[in-house]
């Protein structure tokens, strides 16, 4: 059970990403392999604000940059259809968050591709890796969490 104080165990509802639009299609007629990196990092931008990191996050001169990612292509989308995007919390430090974004066709659920991403924390004006503020790792601790990650690992 959840309340004011204590984070909701279910799944997330979905992100809504919008439909693939023309300008994403390629000559094979499904969305092109770098329209997908696109609808994850519209994915991470519908996720930050419940981690604490949207524009009181930049207010603080704190930023978040992509270090690595790994996508998996598994069913293809094409123009006109409509996508959502699921995101959890796979492991995070000090510095590092580790996430996974999962692509669904919006109206019939199947999955599309899903994406692993490793964020840096970064103080914007020395361009240096930093910590992460104390409750934004609180509320990493506090979002749903996935299975372990496939491909990306926090790495010293």
């Amino acid at each position: 059970m959840s309340g004011p104080d204590q984070p909701s165990l279910e799944k997330p509802s979905p992100a809504d990403i919008g439909v693939v639009r023309p300008e994403w299609v390629d000559h094979y007629g499904h969305m092109n392999l770098a329209y997908y990196v696109v609808a994850f990092d519209l994915a991470t931008d519908a996720l930050w604000p419940g981690l604490g990191l949207g524009p009181a996050f930049r207010a603080q001169g704190l930023g978040t940059f992509a270090a690595e990612n790994w996508v998996a292509y598994k069913r293809e989308v094409t123009e006109g259809m409509p996508l959502a995007a699921r995101s959890e919390v796979l492991a995070h430090d000090a510095k590092r968050l580790l996430l996974r974004h999962r692509l669904f066709h919006a109206a019939e659920g199947w999955e599309s591709a899903e994406c692993e991403l490793l964020f840096l924390c970064v103080d914007l004006e020395r361009r240096k890796v930093a910590e992460w503020p104390a409750a934004v790792r609180a509320a990493f601790a506090a979002a749903p969490a996935g299975p372990p990650p496939q491909r990306l690992a926090l790495r010293r």
